[in-house]
């Protein structure tokens, strides 16, 4: 089985906006739709979890039911941090998976999820018991030696960009979050599963990745996303 597990819990402040930034209507479909819909359409994808703000499960439960989410299964509560909020999701997978089961997490504000990643991320989890979506780094990137100079680069051919989704098999995931909770590892700011991963000394493989894939923080990444909509209707009229 492979399982969606959606992380929308959080209050979207950097937006500045009234709402959560999963809900925001993009031509009056909010943005955690654009995300499930990608799961949802996928004919590997066999169930859906989300983890969500409080206030806002039956929000999203009215969506899903008027959107044809029907492989939503669960609504979780988030927790006050992002790895917390995939413990929770994992937690309450467990009456749900087996060992060798895929989980595959990933941002809800990443709406723009296409087939062949999602289709890529699962291969790849099958033969290796995990993967990470990933693209090359283009620019150059240089160490500081202090505020205003460098002497240092990092050649990019050695770098690569991971997001979301990533996969796991729900054995490994669910051992590594019981054990960094445990022992408080991998869990400082700004880590998520992926980090978590490597600092408990596991190798993660590389899945395809898209630059269509990107997550929604700021007011420009909105219009960045409107725009990518727009240009896939006027696509679609011709």
């Amino acid at each position: 089985m492979n399982v969606g597990l959606i992380l929308a819990g959080g209050n979207g402040s950097r937006m500045g906006q009234d709402i959560p930034k999963q809900f925001i209507n993009i031509y009056d479909k909010p943005v955690i739709i654009y995300t499930l819909e990608g799961f949802q359409r996928h004919p590997e994808i066999d169930m859906i979890v989300v983890v969500c703000v409080d206030g806002w499960h039956d929000v999203l439960r009215a969506y899903s039911k008027q959107f044809g989410i029907d492989k939503l299964k669960e609504i979780v509560s988030n927790g006050n941090t992002a790895q917390e909020s995939i413990r929770n999701g994992l937690f309450a997978l467990e009456k749900y998976c087996t060992s060798d089961d895929i989980v595959i997490i990933h941002d809800g504000i990443r709406p723009m999820i296409e087939n062949f990643v999602l289709s890529d991320i699962i291969v790849k989890c099958r033969k290796y018991g995990n993967a990470v979506t990933s693209l090359p780094y283009n620019e150059q990137i240089f160490v500081a030696d202090d505020e205003i100079s460098t002497t240092k680069y990092i050649p990019r051919e050695t770098l690569r960009r991971v997001s979301t989704p990533q996969a796991y098999t729900y054995g490994k995931i669910l051992w590594a979050y019981q054990k960094a909770f445990q022992e408080n590892i991998g869990l400082q700011d700004g880590t998520y599963a992926n980090t978590l991963m490597v600092e408990l000394g596991e190798r993660l493989y590389f899945a395809a990745g898209s630059e269509k894939n990107i997550k929604l923080t700021t007011k420009d990444d909105l219009e960045l996303f409107k725009a990518y909509i727009k240009m896939e209707k006027d696509v679609w009229l011709k």
